[in-house]
């Protein structure tokens, strides 16, 4: 009996102490937490990854202040930008000059939590339009020749022997007048061009469409002595000016002075 009334005291006291409070949620996934950036806002509290416990976030940056709570990186996986493929290329920009065409693609998903970023969603190539809006076809003194070196010819040629396609050419010989800064910075055949240098320069399929039509840009149809524009393929910046000489049945000129027409 005294035994008993010995405890009566101590569950009385326990009697009048407070309901125990509800744990709190902790980590980022108990309190659906994943914030971009740095934001001091996005606060949780429990475990961090090197096992200490208190205060803990949940946003983008803590990854680098290493204070992330311990279950961001499964609460808030890193997902990576999503595009769509690239659209079909659109026209040329404008006709009778050498300018560009566009093909765009769109994003599907923005990335999140740090993933990978979104690739370009434009690109641009060289483009030449032959004709004009109105139909018309352009002048030729308008269209710049576009030329490349002379040793893509020889591959050219083997694989119109090898499916039968192969046409006899022509060469056009050409003096440069004048030609771009842009080409210094260029491949070493667009680097060794200079003023008043005779070029050599093959028409040969597929630049050559159909026998008894010229390449485009060859000069056939411009007055003698008219500078005719030309630009090397590869380097929009590489460009100039040069007279026709004269038509060749095959070209003679040193192969560093041997170019072909694209």
């Amino acid at each position: 009996m005294a035994g008993r009334a010995r405890w009566l005291p101590v569950l009385s006291a326990l009697l009048l102490l407070p309901p125990a409070l509800p744990r709190r949620p902790s980590g980022c996934a108990a309190l659906g937490l994943c914030c971009p950036g740095r934001d001091r806002g996005c606060l949780s509290a429990g475990l961090r990854p090197d096992g200490s416990s208190g205060p803990c976030y949940c946003d983008q940056a803590c990854a680098r202040a290493l204070d992330c709570c311990h279950d961001y990186a499964q609460a808030c996986p890193a997902i990576p930008c999503v595009v769509s493929q690239w659209s079909a290329w659109s026209g040329c920009a404008e006709p009778c000059k050498t300018t560009y065409r566009v093909r765009t693609r769109h994003i599907i998903q923005e990335p999140r939590n740090g993933g990978e970023s979104c690739p370009a969603l434009e690109e641009r190539a060289g483009c030449m339009e032959y004709w004009s809006r109105q139909g018309t076809e352009c002048q030729q003194s308008l269209i710049p020749a576009l030329i490349t070196t002379g040793g893509f010819g020889k591959a050219r040629k083997k694989r119109a022997a090898a499916d039968g396609s192969e046409r006899a050419g022509y060469c056009v010989q050409f003096q440069l007048v004048s030609l771009a800064p842009g080409c210094r910075h260029g491949q070493r055949w667009m680097s060794g061009l200079r003023e008043g240098l005779r070029l050599c320069v093959e028409c040969q399929p597929p630049a050559l469409h159909r026998p008894g039509q010229p390449c485009r840009g060859d000069g056939a149809a411009s007055p003698q002595n008219q500078l005719l524009h030309w630009q090397a393929v590869g380097n929009h910046r590489c460009k100039g000016t040069w007279r026709r000489i004269r038509r060749l049945d095959t070209c003679s000129c040193p192969s560093v002075h041997s170019f072909l027409f694209i």
